[in-house]
């Protein structure tokens, strides 16, 4: 499968490495422009391409970049890009110590439609919820013992088709959420957050997540600060 990864931070250089581990054509781009990911281009053998070349050469886009630079991406980045192409949104929103204040997400339930409206595309919200180290290392076939479960949620039946089956090769089963707009129940702040349960774990933590924003996700005044400093 030809997969795009638009972003080289730690969930997008991660998914880079397994994706082309497992013998898949990569397409990787960030902000800075194809020269500044020659070193990971060299390790892994994915190809450095801009942004616009990404979202329009692959069967699936994978869009893992902070959330406040969401907007900042081409307003056509996917013009002319066929439906059938599936966009997998990874993102969190650290309003207190990276993003700062979103109206958008302030006001709205789930990070995801948010981001499918900026992008003007249907998304599918998963890998979000997990550690990038134990996306790379904690992958175990189907059936082992203590296999980690990752929650995944889309409108698009034949969407969430394609990446429940990249969530199983990378390692790790797929807990269908249902539709984006309940992909709240697996953002930061909830029980899902930053765990690594197996699918029945995934389960009950979806059934206990509220969709109520906890205060320390929201934006002050002084936000963003920093992740050592919060605000």
């Amino acid at each position: 499968m030809k997969i795009a990864v638009i972003g080289a931070g730690n969930i997008g250089a991660t998914l880079v490495r397994r994706f082309r581990a497992l013998g898949h054509e990569v397409l990787v781009a960030n902000s800075r422009g194809p020269e500044s990911l020659k070193a990971l281009a060299d390790e892994t053998g994915a190809k450095p391409v801009t942004p616009k070349d990404a979202a329009r050469s692959a069967e699936v886009v994978v869009v893992t970049i902070p959330m406040k630079a969401i907007p900042d991406l081409p307003h056509d980045l996917f013009a002319g890009v066929p439906d059938s192409t599936v966009v997998i949104d990874t993102n969190n929103y650290y309003p207190r110590n990276r993003d700062g204040r979103l109206p958008g997400i302030e006001e709205s339930g789930s990070e995801s439609e948010w981001v499918a409206r900026q992008l003007g595309r249907r998304v599918v919200k998963a890998f979000n919820n997990i550690y990038a180290r134990h996306l790379m290392e904690r992958g175990k076939p189907p059936g082992a013992r203590g296999r980690i479960a990752l929650p995944v949620s889309g409108d698009n039946p034949a969407d969430k088709t394609i990446v429940f089956r990249l969530v199983n090769e990378l390692g790790f089963d797929a807990v269908d959420v249902g539709p984006l707009n309940q992909s709240w129940r697996q953002q930061p702040a909830t029980p899902v957050y930053g765990t690594d349960f197996d699918a029945e774990g995934v389960c009950r933590a979806l059934g206990q997540a509220s969709p109520e924003r906890k205060p320390e996700w929201k934006a002050t005044p002084q936000s963003p600060g920093n992740f050592d400093d919060p605000r």
